[in-house]
């Protein structure tokens, strides 16, 4: 996602994605269009006495959707904030709050696996949502009767944080109510067990409401699902893989410096791609005179057309801003990094001597290997793969 910050609350960075930008309008739209239902059914579940007349008259109802958009993404925020304040008490970090399309995300640094410690992170948003809803409803109670747009605001809010909270509580892994789901699963299981187990249930979920969506031409609700969707089975990856990883080093996945193709800044590019051919790679650490000074991927070399190769080095398209990490350190770690940089390999060094060289291929050659045996023998070493 791509977003910007706009402040902090306890020391947690609190972004907008971009199309955070797209859904406040049209929440606000949306909402414009039904408060004279919304007020119908605040008047029947509430008691509100709301007059409809002045809350649909000209701007008003304009007026009022932003202020019930604005107020329910305020919600979502501390919603989050919720699930922060008591990870970081567990000594978890948290990242970053992000508003986006679908609400908000609290990132997480690391997701405990102690399952007591996920149940109440996971319970705490639904938590203060309600707790939202019930200072919303005071609010509506104690507000005169000659404010109804503000006792509209207030009335709405209190009925759609407690939705939130409910909705939330669902078995949708990664929702709320799947971490709780997966926390009891816990209990008695591996983490990636449960974690396996929560995902398939999320995965219907996502199905049964996805289905829902399209019966009744509910386009949110189908992009939720496929968030759910997408979530729970990125996250059950992830789990898996962690636990296959456990144990395993850089060093036992990397291939070593001895078995590496390597390229000086005085290749042509030519000669890079028949390289790049003829030996099956399609990245290569840059040496000269027996020092690192960068890297020079497939990537790189499309940038150059055909018949301008020959004039071409690998010094001119090579990437100096060089993706690191130590051979000591988890496979699972050397995964994560690529990811976060969007990169597909590392340059494994040790002080400024390069050791060797960790691909995204490597890792899953290496998981495959670990699914099959259980472990990841380092020696004897097969040929270097495609890095």
């Amino acid at each position: 996602m791509r977003s910007f910050r706009i402040g902090s609350v306890f020391g947690i960075p609190i972004k907008l994605d971009l199309t955070f930008l797209l859904v406040l309008p049209l929440f606000a739209f949306l909402i414009q269009q039904q408060v004279g239902s919304v007020t119908d059914l605040l008047n029947e579940t509430m008691g509100a006495n709301l007059p409809v007349d002045p809350l649909v008259a000209g701007w008003m109802p304009w007026v009022l959707g932003f202020a019930v958009a604005i107020g329910l993404f305020v919600g979502v925020v501390l919603h989050e904030l919720g699930h922060s304040v008591v990870a970081m008490r567990y000594g978890f970090p948290i990242d970053s709050i992000t508003l986006w399309i679908f609400g908000g995300i609290a990132s997480l640094s690391e997701m405990p696996e102690d399952w007591k410690q996920e149940l109440q992170i996971a319970i705490a948003g639904p938590v203060v949502s309600i707790a939202i809803g019930a200072i919303s409803y005071g609010a509506f109670l104690a507000v005169p009767t000659s404010l109804p747009s503000a006792r509209f605001v207030l009335g709405y809010l209190a009925l759609m944080n407690v939705a939130l909270a409910l909705f939330n509580m669902l078995p949708g892994f990664p929702m709320d109510g799947g971490r709780v789901l997966r926390a009891l699963l816990a209990r008695t299981r591996p983490y990636a067990k449960a974690t396996q187990m929560a995902a398939e249930v999320g995965k219907v979920f996502a199905l049964l409401l996805g289905l829902f969506g399209l019966l009744n031409f509910e386009w949110l609700l189908i992009g939720i699902a496929f968030f759910i969707y997408i979530g729970a089975s990125s996250e059950a990856q992830q789990v898996v893989m962690k636990a296959a990883f456990e144990g395993v080093t850089v060093r036992d996945v990397m291939t070593p410096g001895p078995d590496l193709h390597t390229v000086t800044p005085e290749t042509s590019v030519s000669e890079l791609m028949s390289r790049m051919f003829s030996e099956r790679h399609t990245g290569y650490p840059v040496m000269d005179d027996g020092g690192l000074v960068g890297l020079v991927t497939l990537e790189d070399a499309r940038g150059v057309k055909a018949v301008e190769r020959d004039a071409y080095t690998v010094e001119e398209i090579m990437t100096r801003e060089l993706h690191t990490i130590t051979p000591d350190a988890d496979a699972m770690e050397a995964l994560q990094t690529m990811q976060s940089k969007s990169v597909g390999r590392l340059l494994v060094v040790r002080g400024d001597d390069l050791v060797g060289l960790i691909s995204r291929s490597d890792l899953m050659t290496a998981f495959d290997v670990v699914q099959e045996t259980g472990s990841v023998e380092p020696s004897p070493r097969t040929p270097a793969r495609e890095t």
